[in-house]
């Protein structure tokens, strides 16, 4: 059984691995719980390792894994006796109402650029508040494993917001001459765009802007184990 503030930050490194595709910041994580000082995050981490919810990759910056989330939720917050649970607040129908049903168009190349993306009719459902802000999104599985120190594996599923621009820094699916697709993080170069990897086996594609067009940035991340 965990304790409050292990089951806190086991949800908030989930939250945010599906927010943002890689792990929380020390910092973040004891802001989020309200900590004074990091040692006491470094704790909280060694024990939810050896209670087998998390993993961490040593030697990576910022690379949590979730092995698995608690089976039951803490408890609500007491409610007046005369106060009965409606049906919408029952367990089962606050899930479904937390869930969004996405198109999953294809796989997407985290390596070499892949011929690109062929929508398909298949749907996947996902919690909604991995969305973010308002906007449409679809679903890709990652192949390749250019982009693993972002934390986005081979397997993976990323959730794309569908969007023609992205800032520097963003991780993107660049759509490239019309004809391959690849999952990187963008950097515009003058009249030139650059396509950068998360993983040092790979090396950054500089290309005319005009060859290359964003077709979405990453909203969130799916693992199955």
């Amino acid at each position: 059984m965990l304790t409050k503030k292990q089951h806190e930050l086991l949800l908030f490194i989930d939250g945010h691995l599906r927010r943002t595709g890689f792990s929380p910041s020390f910092d973040e994580m004891k802001d989020a719980l309200g900590l004074r000082s990091k040692s006491g995050i470094h704790r909280l981490i060694s024990a939810l390792e050896e209670r087998g919810f998390l993993h961490r990759r040593h030697h990576r910056a910022r690379a949590l894994e979730i092995l698995r989330l608690p089976d039951i939720e803490p408890p609500p917050q007491r409610r007046p006796a005369d106060s009965p649970q409606t049906p919408a607040e029952t367990p089962s129908a606050a899930i479904l109402a937390s869930m969004v049903e996405l198109p999953f168009v294809g796989r997407i190349a985290a390596g070499a650029p892949i011929e690109a993306i062929n929508t398909t009719t298949a749907h996947i459902t996902v919690p909604a508040d991995m969305l973010g802000k308002a906007g449409s999104h679809y679903a890709l599985e990652v192949s390749g494993d250019s982009m693993e120190e972002a934390g986005i594996l081979d397997g993976d599923t990323v959730i794309i917001r569908d969007q023609k621009q992205a800032a520097n820094g963003q991780i993107v699916v660049a759509l490239i001459d019309g004809q391959e697709v690849t999952l990187k993080r963008l950097r515009h170069d003058g009249d030139d765009i650059a396509l950068i990897p998360a993983n040092s086996r790979y090396e950054t594609r500089v290309l005319p802007a005009r060859r290359v067009s964003i077709q979405g940035t990453l909203a969130g991340l799916l693992r199955r184990y």
